[in-house]
């Protein structure tokens, strides 16, 4: 038998993203970080609208993760509602306009997006336990 076979299959360190994709232009800031980090193995972006819908198994899947952060655009917050309306309160939070960005005033530039990317990544490595 070889190694893979005893395995479990279970990932560690799960690290998810939930961003905010919405339709100002610091949701696609949020959602283009999310990708990046994702791109980069840091993390994987993962659903918000699978929670939002009560996907059963997405919902288990956050729970189940070892870190979560959520990337909001602005202030209305709406990736960190819908986690803690599902009952996930457990995880980081980074808001796009807390970094100096103005909702309808910050097109999504390379820089902005790497702006974003590096807090996140940041937030991430300072959280680990």
């Amino acid at each position: 038998m070889n190694n893979k076979e005893k395995s479990c299959g279970c990932e560690s360190n799960i690290k998810l993203i939930f961003p905010c994709s919405g339709a100002a232009d610091v949701g696609e800031i949020s959602d283009r970080a999310s990708r990046e980090l994702t791109r980069t193995g840091i993390a994987k972006m993962f659903c918000l609208t699978g929670i939002g819908g009560n996907i059963s198994g997405m919902i288990a899947s956050a729970k189940a993760a070892d870190q979560v952060l959520v990337i909001d655009g602005c202030g209305s917050d709406c990736a960190k509602k819908t986690l803690e309306e599902k009952g996930l309160g457990n995880f980081l939070h980074l808001r796009v306009t807390d970094l100096g960005m103005k909702k309808s005033e910050s097109p999504p530039t390379q820089g902005r997006i790497m702006d974003i990317f590096n807090e996140a990544k940041r937030m991430i490595s300072s959280d680990m336990t």
